[in-house]
C-alpha cells in the first residue's frame, strides 16, 4: 500500500490559502488524502477547538476601530480583542478589525450577534464574521472576539482613532457645514482627551447630579461655612462640574478662550453636537 506524498508546493499553497502553519497544513493534507477543500475544513475545525479551549483566557488587548459611512450619516466603533499586545500590533490583526468595521458600517447590524452573522471576505471566499473569528483564533492561537460595538447616526458623523488603535471616538454634528470634517476631528480629539460624560448638562443623569451636590455640600460643611450658604455654594460647584464634565461647556483644548460650544458656533452659527461615543480599549 503506497503512502500519499504531500509536496512542499501543496503545503505552501494551503498555507497561503489559510494562513495556518506549515506543519498544520501538511498534517491536514495528509489526514484528508490531499483533498484541499477537506483540508481547509479540517483546519477550520481545529480553529474551533482552539477557540473552545481558550474561552477562559483573558483577552484585554486588541484594537478599537471607528468608521463613518461614506455618506457621513452613520458611524460605528468596534473593539476587537486578543490576548497579547504582540498580536494587537500585528498588521494582519489590525486589517481584520478594519474589515469587520467596514462590514458593520455598510450593513448596520443592531447587536454583536447580528454583526457576527454578517459575511466578510477572507483569503479566497466570504464567510460569517463569527466563523472568521474562529479561524483567526485557530491560526493565531489566542482568544479573539468583538467585545464592544456601538453605533451613532446624525447629519454629519466623524470617526476618529487615537493612540495606535487604543481609543475610538464618534461625533455627530447637527449639520454638514463647511469645515465640518475638520471641526468634527477637533471635537473628537477633545472627547478623546477630556472624556466628557454628556453633551450638555441636560444629558447628565439625575443620580450623578445628586451625588455631585451631596459631595459638594459635605465639602462646604467641612470647611466650616454657615448652613445658609451651603445651597448657594454647592450650586456654584455644580456649575463647575458641568463646565469640566460636559462637552459643550468644556474649554476647547485648542483655544482655552472658548468653550466647545463657542468654537462650533464660530464654524457655523448654530452648529452643535447631537451625539458622541468614546470607546477606550479595555475600559
Amino acid at each position: 500500500m503506497s503512502t500519499l506524498q504531500i509536496s512542499a508546493a501543496d503545503v505552501n499553497k494551503l498555507r497561503q490559502q489559510t494562513g495556518a502553519g506549515m506543519m498544520d497544513c501538511k498534517k491536514a493534507l495528509t489526514e484528508t488524502n490531499g483533498d484541499f477543500e477537506a483540508a481547509i475544513d479540517h483546519l477550520r475545525k481545529k480553529g474551533a477547538k482552539v477557540a473552545a479551549s481558550r474561552q477562559d483566557r483573558e483577552s484585554n488587548e486588541g484594537v478599537v476601530i471607528a468608521r463613518a459611512s461614506e455618506d457621513g450619516k452613520r458611524g460605528v466603533i468596534i473593539e476587537l480583542n486578543c490576548e497579547t499586545d504582540f498580536v494587537a500590533k500585528n498588521a494582519e490583526f489590525v486589517a481584520f478589525g478594519n474589515a469587520i468595521a467596514n462590514e458593520a458600517v455598510q450593513n448596520n447590524p443592531s447587536t454583536i450577534e447580528e454583526l457576527y452573522n454578517l459575511d466578510i471576505d477572507t483569503e479566497n471566499t466570504r464567510v460569517k464574521i463569527g466563523d472568521a473569528i474562529i479561524d483567526k483564533t485557530g491560526k493565531i492561537g489566542e482568544k479573539i472576539g468583538v467585545s464592544k460595538y456601538t453605533v451613532i447616526e446624525g447629519e454629519k458623523v466623524i470617526a476618529y482613532i487615537h493612540g495606535n488603535f487604543r481609543l475610538g471616538v464618534l461625533v455627530a454634528l447637527s449639520a454638514n457645514a463647511a469645515g465640518a470634517d475638520e471641526a468634527g476631528k477637533d471635537v473628537s480629539m477633545q472627547i478623546a482627551a477630556m472624556n466628557p460624560i454628556a453633551i450638555d448638562k441636560d444629558g447628565v443623569d439625575a443620580t450623578v447630579i445628586q451625588r455631585e451636590l451631596e459631595i459638594a455640600k459635605e465639602q462646604i460643611r467641612a470647611e466650616g461655612k454657615p448652613e445658609e450658604m451651603v445651597e448657594k455654594i454647592s450650586a456654584g460647584k455644580l456649575n463647575k462640574f458641568y463646565k469640566d464634565s460636559t462637552l459643550l461647556n468644556q474649554e476647547f483644548v485648542k483655544d482655552s478662550s472658548k468653550t466647545v460650544a463657542q468654537f462650533l458656533n464660530g464654524v457655523e452659527k448654530g452648529l452643535t453636537v447631537t451625539a458622541f461615543k468614546r470607546v477606550a480599549l479595555g475600559a
